[in-house]
């Protein structure tokens, strides 16, 4: 069981309401939405978000409001606590959602703890924050954004109609720095698994610098992957240390916190990953409010410098704009609050 680090695990955290805030974000396939989890204490606001992509699992969090428990406990008292409490009314379409339900309320009672005290995450675990590098994941085109800001990198979903013509072009712009097969996402929104082992061949061959996200592992992928596993991430299958145990040892790992569930848990993977010398970047849900700059706030501290897929959410706006925040992302740490 992931244990919380002691300076966060004392934290004393004061909790007298819980408010939740409706956000939502129109594109032109779907309209997102997430849930803002406000706690109160004191004269203090500590917030988290609620990144499940399924609308009626919005909805039915924002309908029960499930957080009942007040007054003063640890942070570590608090996460388990939570561990007996039914976020749910009703079993989740997407078993994943459980994860990020949980991490909504740990990360908002985080986010208030560290307000009452007046510090950060930072402090508490001795690193200083560093500017953050970010690579732009948008449904526009790579040449929509380069027209407005030529230095830009990017983080590409295969695409099932890539060529090898298609490849050479990319390559040839030299701004891909990771490309993500979706090999586990299942039908809803990754590639089938033919389609998937085609595009990592395309891309194993015409693009031989690019991270790979989340290739296929059954035996054909693994031998097309034999000597170059150091080039691998895996995203989507993991939301625990044990996730990672269980797959190929890899270069690389994309770190995104909602999935963890815990702080706890993606304390102990970030750990892990420091420790066996697997370079991380961070990656994003959609987040609509507190939750982008809280992804942005922990690949400061903890992976500052890799190709991570946390910019800016006007990134995801329906047509490029100059005048946007440019990598890296600066001012970390500045305020106290980890969702400041």
């Amino acid at each position: 069981m992931a244990h919380l680090p002691q300076p966060l695990a004392d934290l004393p955290v004061r909790v007298e309401a819980c408010v939740l805030e409706p956000l939502a974000f129109a594109t032109p396939r779907f309209e997102r939405l997430t849930t803002v989890v406000a706690l109160t204490g004191g004269e203090h606001v500590g917030r988290g978000e609620d990144v499940a992509y399924e609308p009626d699992t919005q909805h039915e969090h924002r309908a029960t409001a499930p957080f009942t428990l007040t007054g003063t406990a640890t942070l570590a008292e608090w996460s388990s606590r939570l561990d007996d409490i039914a976020l749910f009314a009703a079993e989740p379409t997407n078993h994943a959602s459980h994860d990020y339900r949980r991490w909504a309320y740990e990360s908002a009672l985080l986010d208030l703890g560290l307000r009452q005290a007046g510090t950060t995450v930072g402090a508490l675990l001795g690193r200083e924050p560093a500017p953050v590098r970010f690579c732009v994941s948008s449904g526009l085109g790579p040449d929509a954004w380069l027209a407005v800001d030529p230095a830009i990198e990017f983080k590409l979903d295969a695409g099932e109609d890539w060529t090898a013509e298609r490849v050479a072009e990319l390559e040839a712009l030299d701004r891909v720095r990771v490309v993500d097969i979706k090999a586990h996402y299942g039908d809803a929104w990754g590639l089938a698994p033919e389609a998937a082992r085609h595009q990592l061949e395309l891309v194993l061959t015409g693009m031989p610098d690019v991270v790979i996200e989340d290739p296929p592992v059954d035996d054909h992928a693994l031998a097309l992957l034999a000597g170059q596993l150091g080039r691998v991430a895996f995203d989507a299958p993991v939301h625990a240390l044990a996730d990672i145990l269980h797959l190929p040892q890899t270069g690389w790992m994309n770190i995104k916190p909602s999935r963890f569930g815990t702080i706890a848990r993606l304390l102990e993977a970030i750990d892990h990953c420091e420790r066996h010398d697997i370079r991380l970047y961070g990656g994003g849900q959609f987040e609509l409010g507190v939750g982008r700059r809280q992804i942005q706030e922990l690949a400061a501290l903890f992976y500052p410098d890799g190709p991570n897929d946390v910019a800016p959410g006007a990134y995801n706006a329906l047509t490029a704009e100059p005048g946007l925040p440019q990598s890296p992302l600066t001012g970390f740490g500045l305020s106290a609050g980890f969702g400041a």
